[in-house]
């Protein structure tokens, strides 16, 4: 069974590998893929996997063994999905994918709004701390976020 990543440099790092799917059949994973290059990356494969990479009807129509698409991302929307249904082509996506890494990312931004970090933080490399009259330098008020909601 051949299987081909499309664009899976978002979805490779040190914690996260192909090892598991490449035990299952012949896998290739592009970092990214060009619209004139999806076809030939993609004819041979059964099972394509993508986060970007639009799979239009034109393409669809090109690949006649694909029997699977898995859209690494929670939407459908870069899979012609009639068409795909017109071929007998199951896609599915990752609905529940990240939730942790979201619920971190929703307090990192809680944390910049309120204290401004990236402002005070360019300010700092700038050198402005330095030479700031105060040992406590702050740009901005900043907010206490304890026992606040929103």
């Amino acid at each position: 069974m051949r299987i081909t990543v499309l664009d899976g440099f978002s979805s490779t790092s040190e914690n996260l590998t192909w090892k598991k799917i490449s035990s299952t059949g012949e896998l290739t994973v592009y970092d990214r893929t060009d619209v004139k290059d999806i076809i030939e990356r993609s004819k041979e494969s059964e099972i394509l996997l993508t986060n970007k990479t639009v799979l239009d009807k034109d393409t669809l129509l090109k690949l006649p063994k694909l029997k699977y698409i898995g859209v690494l991302a929670t939407g459908y929307n870069v899979v012609d999905i009639k068409q795909a249904k017109l071929q007998n082509i199951i896609v599915t996506n990752i609905p529940a994918y990240s939730t942790s890494s979201v619920a971190q990312l929703v307090f990192a931004h809680i944390l910049n709004i309120t204290n401004q970090i990236s402002l005070h933080s360019d300010s700092v490399r700038q050198g402005d701390w330095c030479s700031s009259k105060d040992f406590s330098y702050q740009l901005s008020a900043q907010t206490e976020i304890a026992n606040k909601t929103f």
